[in-house]
């Protein structure tokens, strides 16, 4: 074999090997053992128990609403217009696990859920301050949904979006999408748990990833994406970009060669 032949050979299978295959860029595919007819079960994710730094909004109604006027932040109206406004406004959970909320004092809230942190508002209210006929009404809901995403996305930090319910997928579509040097297949999620902290890594081109815990966050998931060993290489991300890497090594080499050589 020439050695031309083997140049040739040798910078063909270095611009293969050194670029993403489209089947590492593409979510939710259905692999070889998903059906054509694949039903996604829903995925039964256990209700959030607060941490510490959980910033809460309340809010509480009545028939006629001076009478809960007292409870009311005096900016209520305006925190929640914004997330400064929650942050200024709303009521964190402190270090010890409580919040302070206006004539109920402080409250400890640290492992309940929002349900059960309504509950209990109602039933204190009911019994300390109104009757049945008051109509009391009790919203507890987080101030945003907050999570923090790094490594290969296109805008890494902690982001906050105000719905209920988030999936991984909504939660990168929001952070500007994984780059195309990203680690599809390999997504951790780390997560606090009252034990420690739980990691696990999910393949979002896996159509399969959709029955997985991880698929929908908990408020304060840590998302980290992984860099594909082609960012390493420096050789190109697509097969245009790896030829050029190649067409510029030979060049230099070729020169190199020349003028080392020359006569």
């Amino acid at each position: 074999m020439s050695k031309s032949v083997l140049y040739l050979l040798l910078c063909i299978s270095v611009l293969f090997s050194s670029c993403i295959p489209t089947q590492d860029l593409i979510y939710l595919q259905k692999k070889n053992n998903s059906s054509d007819e694949m039903s996604i079960s829903a995925v039964e994710s256990k209700p959030y128990r607060l941490q510490t730094n959980d910033v809460l909004s309340i809010t509480i109604k009545a028939i006629d609403p001076k009478l809960v006027a007292i409870f009311s932040t005096t900016n209520q109206a305006e925190a929640g217009k914004s997330e400064t406004g929650l942050y200024f406004d709303g009521f964190t959970v402190d270090d010890h696990g409580n919040i302070r909320v206006p004539v109920l004092g402080e409250l400890n809230v640290i492992g309940f859920t929002l349900e059960e942190i309504r509950v209990r508002i109602e039933k204190q209210l009911l019994a300390e301050y109104f009757n049945k006929e008051a109509n009391i009404f009790v919203t507890v809901k987080l101030a945003g949904f907050r999570y923090t995403i790094n490594g290969e996305i296109g805008s890494t930090g902690t982001k906050t979006l105000f719905q209920e319910h988030v999936n991984v997928m909504e939660a990168i579509a929001n952070a500007g999408d994984i780059t195309i040097t990203g680690n599809r297949k390999e997504v951790t999620i780390m997560r606090k748990t009252p034990t420690g902290v739980l990691m696990h890594d999910i393949d979002l081109t896996d159509i399969n990833v959709m029955n997985s815990p991880y698929f929908y966050l908990q408020p304060n998931d840590y998302i980290y994406i992984k860099p594909l060993k082609q960012k390493t290489w420096g050789t190109g991300k697509t097969g245009i970009e790896s030829l050029g890497t190649i067409i510029t090594l030979f060049s230099l080499a070729t020169t190199t060669f020349f003028l080392l050589f020359k006569n």
